[in-house]
């Protein structure tokens, strides 16, 4: 199965896709869409939407996985990614992919063993799970990996779940 995962932000959302059997994970590609922060959010959005568009066409991914909002202090900084969430949902709705969805403790207990990991740990265990020489350099791109990672592995247990 062929994931992307998208780790939402108005500067940089963070993508990666892989190929997965939902025990082995090899990297296809990643990367990060920026943004200007000096422009308006309706033309970051439309950066960001069209850019998904792009990496799915490129890429065909057979589902897309995201990460679900987390309660910030920072009702604005909140209010924004909520934004690049719902160009990320819509995007991957408009190409009629399965979508999955999961909270930042979903991702690093199915990616690092613990909920609470740090995200030098999530970048440790993704460059492990994926093989990699090196690190992922960027971290919005790795996290991105990681959403993809917990996709592939949550997929695979509800399938084996289903067959039983």
């Amino acid at each position: 199965m062929r994931v992307l995962g998208i780790d939402c932000g108005t500067e940089r959302t963070g993508y990666g896709l892989i190929e997965s059997d939902g025990r082995s994970h090899i990297l296809v590609g990643a990367g990060v869409i920026s943004t200007s922060e000096k422009d308006p959010l309706p033309r970051r959005l439309f950066v960001i939407a069209t850019r998904l568009r792009g990496i799915i066409r490129e890429f065909a991914p057979e589902a897309v996985a995201v990460e679900e909002v987390f309660f910030s202090r920072n009702v604005r900084t909140a209010l924004k990614l909520s934004h690049v969430r719902g160009v990320a949902l819509m995007t991957a709705a408009e190409a009629e992919l399965p979508l999955g969805e999961y909270s930042p403790l979903e991702v690093k207990n199915s990616v690092v063993g613990y909920g609470r990991a740090e995200k030098s740990q999530v970048q440790l265990m993704v460059r492990s799970l994926l093989r990699l020489a090196s690190p992922v350099e960027s971290e919005d791109a790795s996290d991105a990996l990681a959403v993809a990672i917990c996709h592939a592995t949550h997929a695979t247990v509800l399938k084996k779940m289903g067959a039983a």
